[in-house]
């Protein structure tokens, strides 16, 4: 085996939605709302700030904000640690909001899946996909 323990893979999806960035950032930053689409938190959209997201999984993941650009950037830690050295993922999540002529482009990317994390990389491109659709859904409704 020729790799290395420091490459890492990250996993990205893109999304065109059909609302403006300001409102996709309240999405993104209010624990209420977070909780609809992602998962219960404590999150508050502070640099520094630590936080857990509790999964319907039973698991804890320990995050903390990295940065806060309103409604153009948001980054935190994504950590989560179980059973074995496959399950500890230490990774970043990155939000980047663009404005587009009909409403948002997200572009979201989780990065720091190890080689031996293809199980976690796998999920993480499923899950990330239907937290997405959730987050589409939430904001399909009316306010």
């Amino acid at each position: 085996m020729n790799e290395t323990s420091t490459e890492t893979r990250s996993v990205v999806v893109e999304r065109e939605f059909a609302f403006p960035p300001e409102k996709l950032w309240r999405a993104l930053t209010q624990p209420h709302l977070i909780e609809e689409w992602l998962t219960k938190n404590d999150f508050k959209p502070v640099v520094g700030h630590s936080f857990n997201l509790r999964g319907d999984w039973g698991g804890v993941l320990d995050c903390e904000v990295l940065a806060v650009d309103p409604s153009r950037t948001l980054s935190y830690t994504w950590n989560f640690a179980n059973d074995g050295p496959a399950f500890n993922l230490k990774s970043v999540v990155t939000f980047t909001l663009t404005p587009t002529s009909t409403g948002t482009h997200l572009r979201m990317e989780q990065s720091g899946f190890r080689p031996d994390q293809k199980q976690a990389y796998g999920g993480a491109n499923a899950g990330w996909q239907q937290f997405l659709a959730k987050l589409d859904q939430l904001l399909a409704r009316p306010d």
